[in-house]
C-alpha cells in the first residue's frame, strides 16, 4: 500500500498587531518575541513529523517562523507570493472595534473595501500548495507557513467544501497548525488548530481507518 503524502498547514507566530488586534494583511509586519518563542517550540514538534519540504509566504512574520523549522531539519524554504495574508484594503492597521464602527455594512459582510475577495484568496492558495505538492514523494509532507486567514480559506477550498459552510470553520490560533492527509480519492481533514503532534485515530467509521 502507498503511503500517503500530508500537508501541514501552520499559522505564523504572534505579532504586536495580533495582541492589539488589529488587520494585518499584508502589511509585513515582524514577530515579536513571544511570536519567535512559539515559532521554535512548534518548529521542535513539527520537526518530528520529518517534512519533506517546507513552503512559506515571504511576509517577514510567515517566512521567519518557517525559519525556525528550517533550523532544526536542515530543509531550505521556498517563498510563494501566493501564500501571503488576504489584502486587508482599507481595514489594514485598524483594530476590530476600530473597523465595525467605521464600516458596519462591511464589518458584517467581512469584506474590506478595497481588499481581496475570500476567492481570490482561496483560489492563490490552493495554487500554491499544487505548486509544493509537485515534489513530494508518496508518504511525504509539505509544510505550509502562512497566514490565518489564507490558510483557512485555502484549505477549505482544496477541501472541497461549499463556501457557504466556511464559516463554520474556526481559524488557527498563532502558531497552531491544521494537518491534511491525502485518501484513496481525495484530501481529508486529520487535524485542525492543533498545538500539538497528531496521533493515529483509531476508528470503526471509515474503511481506511486504523483499527
Amino acid at each position: 500500500m502507498t503511503e500517503s503524502r500530508k500537508i501541514v498547514l501552520w499559522r505564523h507566530g504572534q505579532t504586536t498587531w495580533n495582541v492589539e488586534r488589529r488587520f494585518q494583511g499584508s502589511t509585513d509586519i515582524p514577530l515579536d518575541d513571544t511570536g519567535r518563542e512559539q515559532a521554535v517550540r512548534a518548529a521542535r514538534l513539527l520537526a518530528a513529523l520529518r517534512p519533506t519540504a517546507i513552503l512559506a509566504s515571504p511576509l517577514q512574520r510567515a517566512a521567519h517562523t518557517a525559519e525556525a523549522l528550517s533550523a532544526v531539519t536542515g530543509l531550505s524554504v521556498t517563498l510563494d507570493r501566493d501564500l501571503i495574508e488576504r489584502g486587508g484594503g482599507e481595514w489594514e492597521g485598524l483594530t476590530n472595534s476600530e473597523i465595525r464602527a467605521k464600516y458596519p455594512t462591511e464589518h458584517s459582510l467581512w469584506q474590506p473595501p478595497g481588499g481581496e475577495t475570500t476567492e481570490q484568496v482561496s483560489k492563490r492558495v490552493t495554487a500554491a500548495i499544487d505548486r509544493g505538492l509537485t515534489e513530494i514523494p508518496a508518504g511525504g509532507l509539505l509544510v505550509v507557513a502562512s497566514h490565518g486567514a489564507a490558510l483557512r480559506l485555502g484549505m477549505l477550498r482544496w477541501l472541497g467544501f461549499p463556501e457557504e459552510l466556511w464559516s463554520r470553520f474556526g481559524g488557527l490560533s498563532n502558531c497552531c497548525w491544521s494537518v491534511l492527509e491525502e485518501g484513496r480519492s481525495d484530501w481529508r481533514l486529520v487535524e485542525h488548530n492543533a498545538g500539538t503532534l497528531p496521533e493515529p485515530v483509531l476508528s470503526d467509521d471509515r474503511a481506511d481507518s486504523e483499527t
